[in-house]
C-alpha cells in the first residue's frame, strides 16, 4: 500500500505530463493539465489547450461527471477565480463539482489570482495543499511566470568560455572550447526555450546553423534572432539557407539599408526594426515587447560579448548557465564573454550577485549555474527592492 505522499507525487506526474501536452499552442497562457481521483482510480484528465479552449480543470471535471463528487483534484497551477477573460472562473466549476480536496503545484502568478482561487476553494470547505513540485511546474512555466512577473520572456544567458574568460580568440575562432558534453547541454538549452538570440558577429564569424541536434531524440528548433542593426546578415549564411527548417527573425535599427532587408525578406526571414538606445545599441526593452506580441515567453541568449554584456547591463537576464573550460587562450586582442562599455572604477560597483553559483561537471568542463529567481521567490511575491538586491551593484 503505497503513502498518500506517494500517490501525490503519482497523480502530479500525471499532471505535469498532460500540461506538456500544450507547450507551444497555449502561449501566453500557461501550459496547465488536471486529474480527477476518486478512491484511488483516474476518473477524469484534461489539459489546457489553446487560448480561449476550457481549461485543464473544466475538462478533467467535464470527463470525471458525477464522479468527481468527493475526489481529489490535481493540478499544477492554482485554478483561477477571475472574470476578465474568455473562460468562466475554475473555482466555480470546482466547487460545484463537489471535490473535496485540491492538489495545486504552485500559486498562480497573475495578480487577478494569486492566491485568491486557494481563498475561495478554502472558504467553500475545500482542503487545500500547495507545493508539491512546484520546482518542475515553474520550469515548465517560467516564461508565463516572467510575462507576469516582468512583462517579458524568461531569459536565460548561456555562454563558454576558457578560464581567463575568453570566447573566442583574436581572429575569432571559437569551435570548439567546450567538450561533447557541453554541447550537448547546449542542444538541450535550445530544445527548452521559444527562441534563441546571436549578434550579427556570430553569424559573420562562425555561421552558425542555431538549431537542435540531440541524437537519437525528437526535438524542435527556437525561432533564431539575429540582432543586426544593420541588416548585414548574408542572404547565403546558413541561418538563412535553412529558414525552411526553423523560423528566422532579424532585428534591425531603423537606419538599415532598404535593400538589405528586402534581400533577407525575399529569403523568407522576418525583419523586426527597432529604435536604437541611448548607447547606440538596438533597444532591448522594445525588442522584449515584440517578443511578447509574438508569443515569445522563454529566450536563450548565445552571445557573443556584445550582445551579453547589453543584456548584463540593462538587467535583462533570469538565469545564466557558463561553460568553463580546462584552457587560457590569452592575449589583450582575444574575445571576452562579456563587452562593451566601460568597466566601473570600483570593485564596489562591479554588478555582485547574491544568489549563490552552483557548479556542476560536465566532462573536464565546469558548468556555473546562476537562478537570479525561482519558484520560492516567486510564490513569496518577490519585489522591486528584493530584484534589486539579487541583480545588484555591490
Amino acid at each position: 500500500m503505497t503513502s498518500p505522499m506517494a500517490d501525490d507525487e503519482k497523480w502530479m506526474n500525471m499532471v505535469l505530463s498532460l500540461a506538456r501536452k500544450g507547450d507551444g499552442t497555449v502561449a501566453p497562457n500557461p501550459c496547465v493539465g488536471a486529474v480527477v481521483v476518486s478512491r484511488g482510480k483516474l476518473v477524469g484528465k484534461g489539459f489546457h489547450q489553446r487560448p480561449g479552449l476550457a481549461h485543464a480543470e473544466v475538462c478533467a471535471l467535464a470527463e470525471a461527471g458525477p464522479k468527481a463528487m468527493g475526489g481529489d483534484l490535481y493540478v499544477n497551477l492554482e485554478p483561477c477565480c477571475h472574470l476578465k477573460k474568455r473562460t468562466p472562473p475554475c473555482t466555480k466549476e470546482i466547487i460545484q463539482s463537489g471535490i473535496q480536496r485540491v492538489v495545486i503545484s504552485t500559486l498562480d502568478p497573475n495578480p487577478e489570482v494569486s492566491g485568491d482561487g486557494v481563498k475561495e476553494l478554502q472558504r467553500a470547505g475545500i482542503d487545500v495543499s500547495v507545493g508539491i513540485f512546484s520546482k518542475k511546474a515553474f520550469e515548465l512555466n517560467r516564461g508565463f511566470f516572467s510575462l507576469m512577473k516582468n512583462r517579458r520572456p524568461f531569459i536565460t544567458l548561456k555562454g563558454a568560455a576558457s578560464i581567463d574568460g575568453r570566447i573566442a580568440t583574436s581572429s575569432g575562432d571559437s569551435q570548439w572550447i567546450s567538450g561533447d558534453r557541453s554541447l550537448l547541454l547546449a542542444h538541450q538549452l535550445r530544445n527548452t526555450h521559444d527562441a534563441i538570440l546571436v549578434g550579427v558577429g556570430t553569424i559573420l564569424s562562425d555561421d552558425p546553423l542555431l538549431t537542435t541536434r540531440i541524437p537519437g531524440k525528437k526535438t524542435r528548433n527556437p525561432v533564431r534572432i539575429i540582432l543586426d542593426s544593420m541588416a548585414k546578415t548574408p542572404v547565403n549564411s546558413q541561418a538563412v539557407k535553412t529558414i525552411s527548417e526553423a523560423a528566422l527573425w532579424i532585428v534591425a535599427g531603423q537606419e538599415a539599408p532598404s535593400k538589405k532587408i528586402m534581400e533577407l525578406q525575399s529569403a523568407g526571414a522576418t525583419v523586426i526594426q527597432c529604435q536604437m538606445d541611448a548607447m547606440g545599441r538596438l533597444d532591448l526593452f522594445e525588442l522584449m515587447n515584440h517578443l511578447v506580441e509574438r508569443r515569445i515567453l522563454t529566450l536563450l541568449v548565445e552571445g557573443g560579448g556584445h550582445v551579453t554584456g547589453s543584456f548584463l547591463s540593462s538587467r535583462l537576464v533570469d538565469r545564466i548557465r557558463l561553460v568553463v573550460a580546462p584552457l587560457v587562450i590569452g592575449g589583450d586582442d582575444s574575445i571576452n564573454w562579456v563587452a562593451g562599455g566601460d568597466s566601473p572604477g570600483m570593485l564596489k560597483e562591479a554588478q555582485r550577485f547574491s544568489v549563490p553559483i552552483r557548479p556542476t561537471r560536465l566532462g573536464s568542463d565546469v558548468l556555473l549555474s546562476l537562478d537570479l529567481w525561482d519558484e520560492k521567490t516567486m510564490v513569496s511575491g518577490r519585489s522591486d527592492k528584493e530584484d534589486s538586491d539579487v541583480f545588484g551593484d555591490h
